[in-house]
Protein backbone atom coordinates (compact mmCIF):
# COMPACT_ATOMS: atom_id res chain seq x y z
CA UNK A 1 0.00 0.00 0.00
CA UNK A 2 2.77 2.73 1.01
CA UNK A 3 3.90 2.03 -3.04
CA UNK A 4 0.96 2.90 -4.26
CA UNK A 5 0.35 6.04 -3.10
CA UNK A 6 3.88 7.58 -4.24
CA UNK A 7 2.96 6.17 -7.94
CA UNK A 8 -0.15 7.70 -7.41
CA UNK A 9 0.98 11.08 -6.30
CA UNK A 10 3.64 10.29 -9.79
CA UNK A 11 1.07 9.47 -12.00
CA UNK A 12 -1.26 12.27 -11.79
CA UNK A 13 1.68 15.25 -11.48
CA UNK A 14 2.43 13.92 -14.84
CA UNK A 15 -0.59 14.08 -15.97
CA UNK A 16 -1.80 17.51 -14.44
CA UNK A 17 1.73 18.93 -16.10
CA UNK A 18 0.56 17.80 -19.49
CA UNK A 19 -2.83 19.84 -19.02
CA UNK A 20 -0.29 23.02 -19.42
CA UNK A 21 -0.31 23.06 -23.27
CA UNK A 22 -3.83 23.67 -23.39
CA UNK A 23 -3.49 26.92 -22.26
CA UNK A 24 -3.32 28.63 -25.87
CA UNK A 25 -5.29 26.57 -27.34
CA UNK A 26 -8.34 26.90 -29.51
CA UNK A 27 -9.61 23.66 -27.71
CA UNK A 28 -9.54 25.28 -24.36
CA UNK A 29 -13.24 26.61 -23.72
CA UNK A 30 -11.65 29.67 -21.98
CA UNK A 31 -9.75 30.94 -24.71
CA UNK A 32 -12.62 31.61 -27.02
CA UNK A 33 -13.27 35.02 -26.42
CA UNK A 34 -12.46 37.82 -24.71
CA UNK A 35 -14.30 40.23 -22.76
CA UNK A 36 -16.15 42.30 -25.13
CA UNK A 37 -15.39 46.09 -25.53
CA UNK A 38 -17.62 48.91 -28.00
CA UNK A 39 -16.54 49.26 -31.45
CA UNK A 40 -18.18 50.89 -34.79
CA UNK A 41 -21.35 49.99 -36.02
CA UNK A 42 -20.49 47.34 -39.19
CA UNK A 43 -22.44 48.25 -42.38
CA UNK A 44 -23.85 45.61 -44.25
CA UNK A 45 -25.04 45.92 -47.83
CA UNK A 46 -28.30 43.86 -48.02
CA UNK A 47 -28.91 43.54 -44.34
CA UNK A 48 -32.38 42.35 -43.85
CA UNK A 49 -35.04 43.95 -42.19
CA UNK A 50 -37.54 42.17 -40.88
CA UNK A 51 -40.10 44.54 -39.51
CA UNK A 52 -38.39 45.40 -36.16
CA UNK A 53 -36.18 48.13 -34.62
CA UNK A 54 -32.80 47.97 -33.63
CA UNK A 55 -31.76 48.35 -29.78
CA UNK A 56 -31.50 52.14 -28.67
CA UNK A 57 -28.28 50.82 -26.99
CA UNK A 58 -26.00 47.09 -26.52
CA UNK A 59 -25.06 47.50 -22.89
CA UNK A 60 -23.41 43.84 -22.54
CA UNK A 61 -22.13 41.08 -24.69
CA UNK A 62 -20.71 37.96 -23.26
CA UNK A 63 -19.78 34.45 -25.51
CA UNK A 64 -20.13 31.39 -23.37
CA UNK A 65 -18.48 28.33 -24.29
CA UNK A 66 -20.84 25.51 -23.56
CA UNK A 67 -20.46 21.80 -25.04
CA UNK A 68 -20.98 22.00 -28.63
CA UNK A 69 -21.12 25.43 -29.04
CA UNK A 70 -21.02 28.75 -27.55
CA UNK A 71 -24.06 31.08 -26.15
CA UNK A 72 -23.68 34.73 -27.31
CA UNK A 73 -25.68 36.60 -24.83
CA UNK A 74 -26.41 40.59 -24.98
CA UNK A 75 -28.48 43.28 -23.47
CA UNK A 76 -29.80 46.42 -24.73
CA UNK A 77 -31.70 49.46 -23.74
CA UNK A 78 -34.95 50.28 -24.95
CA UNK A 79 -36.67 53.75 -24.97
CA UNK A 80 -39.25 52.87 -22.99
CA UNK A 81 -40.65 49.96 -21.31
CA UNK A 82 -42.62 46.92 -23.20
CA UNK A 83 -40.39 45.86 -26.02
CA UNK A 84 -40.69 42.66 -26.70
CA UNK A 85 -40.04 39.99 -29.63
CA UNK A 86 -36.28 40.65 -29.25
CA UNK A 87 -33.99 38.51 -31.02
CA UNK A 88 -30.43 38.22 -32.64
CA UNK A 89 -30.90 38.15 -35.96
CA UNK A 90 -27.38 37.14 -37.62
CA UNK A 91 -25.79 38.93 -40.81
CA UNK A 92 -23.63 36.45 -43.32
CA UNK A 93 -20.15 35.92 -42.27
CA UNK A 94 -17.86 38.01 -43.97
CA UNK A 95 -14.23 36.80 -45.31
CA UNK A 96 -12.23 37.85 -42.09
CA UNK A 97 -14.43 35.68 -39.99
CA UNK A 98 -16.75 38.51 -38.36
CA UNK A 99 -19.93 37.70 -37.15
CA UNK A 100 -22.60 40.41 -37.02
CA UNK A 101 -26.04 39.81 -35.26
CA UNK A 102 -28.42 42.66 -35.24
CA UNK A 103 -30.44 43.00 -32.30
CA UNK A 104 -33.80 43.76 -33.19
CA UNK A 105 -37.25 43.68 -31.15
CA UNK A 106 -40.38 44.85 -31.52
CA UNK A 107 -42.15 48.31 -30.11
CA UNK A 108 -44.92 47.84 -27.79
CA UNK A 109 -48.45 48.24 -29.11
CA UNK A 110 -49.79 50.94 -26.89
CA UNK A 111 -47.37 53.95 -24.98
CA UNK A 112 -45.53 52.79 -22.10
CA UNK A 113 -43.68 54.40 -19.27
CA UNK A 114 -40.18 55.27 -19.39
CA UNK A 115 -39.35 54.67 -16.24
CA UNK A 116 -35.66 53.54 -14.76
CA UNK A 117 -32.97 52.63 -17.05
CA UNK A 118 -33.30 48.89 -15.37
CA UNK A 119 -36.34 48.80 -16.02
CA UNK A 120 -35.67 49.34 -19.71
CA UNK A 121 -33.33 46.07 -20.46
CA UNK A 122 -33.84 43.48 -22.76
CA UNK A 123 -31.85 40.61 -22.71
CA UNK A 124 -31.63 38.19 -25.72
CA UNK A 125 -29.42 35.01 -26.53
CA UNK A 126 -28.48 32.70 -29.39
CA UNK A 127 -26.52 29.53 -29.74
CA UNK A 128 -23.64 29.10 -32.03
CA UNK A 129 -22.42 25.54 -32.91
CA UNK A 130 -18.74 24.50 -32.75
CA UNK A 131 -19.04 23.84 -36.75
CA UNK A 132 -19.90 27.72 -37.33
CA UNK A 133 -17.56 29.09 -34.36
CA UNK A 134 -14.44 27.58 -36.59
CA UNK A 135 -14.28 30.42 -38.82
CA UNK A 136 -15.49 32.75 -36.70
CA UNK A 137 -13.03 35.36 -35.51
CA UNK A 138 -15.14 38.14 -33.98
CA UNK A 139 -18.56 38.48 -33.08
CA UNK A 140 -20.41 41.64 -33.09
CA UNK A 141 -23.73 42.36 -32.11
CA UNK A 142 -24.77 46.30 -32.85
CA UNK A 143 -27.77 48.13 -31.98
CA UNK A 144 -29.34 51.57 -33.72
CA UNK A 145 -26.55 53.68 -31.67
CA UNK A 146 -23.51 51.59 -31.13
CA UNK A 147 -22.21 47.85 -31.34
CA UNK A 148 -19.93 45.75 -29.03
CA UNK A 149 -17.54 42.99 -30.16
CA UNK A 150 -15.81 39.80 -28.55
CA UNK A 151 -12.94 38.79 -30.08
CA UNK A 152 -10.57 35.46 -30.11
Amino acid sequence: MPVARPLLIAVLCTALAGCGGLRESRLNPFNWFKKSEPTDLVLVPGAANDGRQLVDAVLTLSVEPIPGGAIVRATGQTPTQGWWSAELVPLPLDDNGVLVYEFRLAPPATVTDVNTPRSREVDVATYISDYKLEAVREIVVQGAGNARVARR
